[in-house]
């Protein structure tokens, strides 16, 4: 019973066992505990003696039985919808989780190899978000079907590709290059205009939205012609003022930013008819 209940690769609590079945009372899992039938991550949460833990399986868990207010996004979602170029090289996977709640202690040593990244909700709150299932049986995701038709699939929430990218920009230039910014949207042809104009209107960064623009602005996709202007989608629009994003740099006149000389490009030129 103990196998078919506990999901292989997943943690869960005392108290989710005991929902599951009444009998597992505080006294039941502790004898389980020194048979060796659960294995203790910390108090009161267990796996599978020899759980394969995995930070998909981990984060399922986090999400569905610990109830935690945790989503995967920013470079963690664009991944995992295929559109990361390239991994930082170390020896440690960062996996980033957007959401209020804290990370729980024990997440930091159940998986050395992974480092969690916490960040804070943005300001576009539940806008943008997807819901997969990850098979914990074949250790991989699956779209577009009836949730919860098999025992071994688990809801698992991400970001879209559009709120993902936004969730980007917002670390850039602090944990994020412009470089590595600009190559993520060189193969984001496919972004939804419409998804990501409900999104422009929840964000009210306007660091993000002046770099949005700046940075689509290098790419000629169909998308960002459906897309409104910036000082269409609101009275904030881009705000107003200088940002200095890129030390060193050069403003653009536009969008009223700095940004690295590399990148930057000289504004389209007006003729003059005045002496005409």
């Amino acid at each position: 019973m103990l196998q078919n209940l506990v999901p292989d690769g997943l943690p869960v609590t005392k108290q989710w066992l005991s929902k599951q079945a009444p009998d597992f009372d505080r006294h039941a899992l502790d004898n389980l505990v020194k048979s060796r039938q659960l294995t203790p991550l910390a108090s009161g949460v267990y796996v599978r003696p020899g759980a394969n833990l995995t930070w998909q399986g981990v984060v399922a868990a986090l999400q569905t039985i610990f109830r935690t207010d945790l989503s995967v996004g920013g470079l963690s979602a664009l991944e995992l919808h295929g559109f990361a170029h390239y991994l930082p090289l170390s020896r440690l996977r960062a996996v980033h989780l957007f959401g209020k709640d804290a990370l729980p202690a024990w997440l930091h040593t159940a998986l050395p190899s992974v480092q969690f990244v916490r960040h804070s909700r943005s300001s576009m709150g539940g806008t943008g978000l997807v819901t997969w299932e990850y098979d914990t049986n074949e250790r991989t995701f699956m779209t577009g079907g009836i949730l919860g038709q098999r025992a071994s699939a688990w809801p698992f929430t991400l970001s879209s590709p559009e709120r993902a990218y936004l969730e980007v920009l917002n670390d850039v230039p602090g944990t994020i290059s412009f470089e590595h910014a600009n190559q993520l949207l060189q193969g984001m042809t496919t972004l939804s205009p419409r998804r990501m104009e409900q999104l422009l209107r929840k964000c009210t960064s306007v660091k993000v939205r002046r770099l949005f623009y700046w940075m689509a602005e290098r790419h000629s996709y169909a998308w960002l012609n459906k897309l409104p202007k910036p000082e269409a989608l609101d009275e904030l629009g881009i705000g107003s003022g200088n940002r200095v994003l890129a030390r060193g740099g050069r403003l653009d006149p536009k969008y009223r930013i700095t940004v690295p000389e590399e990148m930057w490009t000289q504004p389209a030129l007006t003729m003059d008819k005045s002496d005409s």
